[in-house]
């Protein structure tokens, strides 16, 4: 069918697949909101200038407002003939209140209409998210707080490496989280610049108020270059890149629930409402809430990777590659969004088996470097000649099938003279944390100094 909104240019219409493959209604449609809001600035401003009468534009406004509310009620019916949700809102304008809604085009395009209604959807989008960040910092920090001196293996390469507290092993995520909450700020404060009236890419002719548009949108300015105006989408690729480095950190959480959750360590205890059974295997408790977020994690990062591929090769100015920009965005924003609920409240839910991280914390030999700190401390050995000296005493214990703490004073002064029985008051892991009082370190009373920064900065933040 003919397109009437191209004019006169074109006589006849795309067949069916030009059709599919130019269309954007399908996702585009959820751009409603901004779109209109966006055309009721515009038409204001237009009023304003004088370049349309208050008549026409008290008629967009009213024909605006029902637009929004039928679509609202989902009375709305959506016409992939029209392409995209600007044509659909026009087509549907014309309907209401006749020839004025040609007026509402006026001194813009749809390359600076659309790029201002993305970019609107992105900045409401991550003031969502941002909240969403402080959220779980909150549920985390809260659980810190409860378990400052609960006590498990600190890893590296997943092996037990030294004791720390959980309290400690939680704020890590939170610091993590902080970064993510200034990069998505950061990305929010850098986009906060309208792209509306810069028209097709060469700006216009008429007298309109960029700045009247922009701050009516909650914009702190208008775009500063037409064609960078209608061509820019790095306020995407850096809320996506925001995305999918807070997504990672969220993986990273999720796959220590999968692991420390199974029977191999027993830390935590899944809740029933994100965890499911299996089909056949009735003892299962699948860790499945954690399991996808592990996986929308990949597919954040390549929405990311995408639109960095769509966007690589364009010249200035707009290029319907463009069109390509919106489906990647919308679900990585809500799948960030999505994970994000799910891990605060599976955070806030899962419940602590203490014992058996305390047992694993001891497993290991894993205060050998309280030893080999203490003969350097209390021997006056240099460290490397500790060092070599902790090494002998743990094979020591691993010949005789005992912890280092279970070696006799006799069996250690065979190793190293030097040794005392003070040696013994730093082997325990209780006494390997607390010993750890540096700034940063999993002294309990450390976290709770951490914990109490985070409570402010999150009150000071909100």
């Amino acid at each position: 069918m003919s397109n009437r909104m191209w004019g006169g240019r074109f006589g006849g219409g795309p067949d069916d697949i030009m059709e599919e493959i130019n269309a954007s209604i399908g996702f585009d449609q959820r751009l409603f909101a901004q779109d209109i809001r966006g055309s009721l600035a515009h038409a204001e401003m237009l009023v304003k200038q004088g370049i349309i009468s208050a008549e026409d534009g008290a008629s967009i406004a009213q024909g605006l407002h029902q637009i929004e509310a039928e679509i609202n009620a989902g009375e709305f019916r959506f016409s992939r003939a029209l392409e995209d949700i600007h044509m659909n809102i026009e087509a549907r304008l014309a309907e209401l209140i006749g020839d004025a809604a040609g007026r509402l085009h006026t001194a813009r395009s749809r390359n600076d209409q659309v790029a201002t209604d993305f970019r609107l959807y992105v900045r409401d989008a991550l003031a969502h998210i941002g909240t969403q960040i402080h959220t779980l910092m909150g549920v985390l920090t809260a659980k810190a707080e409860a378990h400052a001196d609960t006590i498990m293996p600190g890893f590296t390469h997943l092996q037990p490496a030294q004791p720390v507290t959980f309290g400690h092993h939680l704020l890590a995520y939170v610091e993590m989280l902080s970064r993510d909450a200034g990069r998505f700020h950061d990305a929010h404060k850098r986009m906060n610049e309208s792209p509306l009236g810069a028209a097709a890419l060469a700006g216009t002719g008429f007298d309109i108020d960029r700045h009247m548009t922009a701050a009516a949108l909650g914009f702190d300015a208008p775009m500063g270059n037409s064609m960078d105006a209608v061509s820019a989408r790095d306020f995407a690729l850096e809320a996506l890149s925001a995305a999918a480095i807070c997504a990672t950190h969220m993986s990273r959480l999720a796959e220590e629930i999968v692991i420390f959750s199974g029977p191999a360590y027993g830390f935590f205890n899944l809740p029933d409402a994100y965890s499911t059974g299996s089909s056949i295997m009735p003892q299962k408790r699948n860790p499945d809430a954690a399991e996808l977020i592990r996986a929308k994690t990949g597919r954040i990062i390549g929405a990311l990777g995408g639109l960095m591929i769509v966007m690589k090769g364009l010249p200035l100015a707009y290029s319907k590659d463009m069109q390509e920009d919106k489906e990647g965005v919308f679900n990585a924003l809500d799948s960030i969004s999505l994970c994000l609920a799910a891990m605060s409240g599976m955070m806030d839910a899962l419940s602590i088996n203490a014992d058996a991280m305390h047992k694993a914390a001891g497993s290991g030999y894993s205060t050998a470097t309280d030893l080999a700190d203490w003969l350097v401390r209390e021997a006056g050995l240099p460290f490397r000649q500790a060092h070599h000296v902790t090494g002998a005493l743990v094979a020591l214990a691993e010949k005789k099938g005992c912890a280092l703490d279970a070696l006799s004073l006799a069996d250690m002064q065979k190793v190293e003279a030097a040794i005392t029985d003070n040696v013994f008051t730093v082997l325990s892991v209780e006494n390997s944390v607390a010993s750890r009082q540096a700034f940063g370190g999993t002294a309990p009373d450390g976290v709770r100094a951490r914990v109490s920064h985070w409570q402010n900065w999150l009150k000071e933040n909100a």
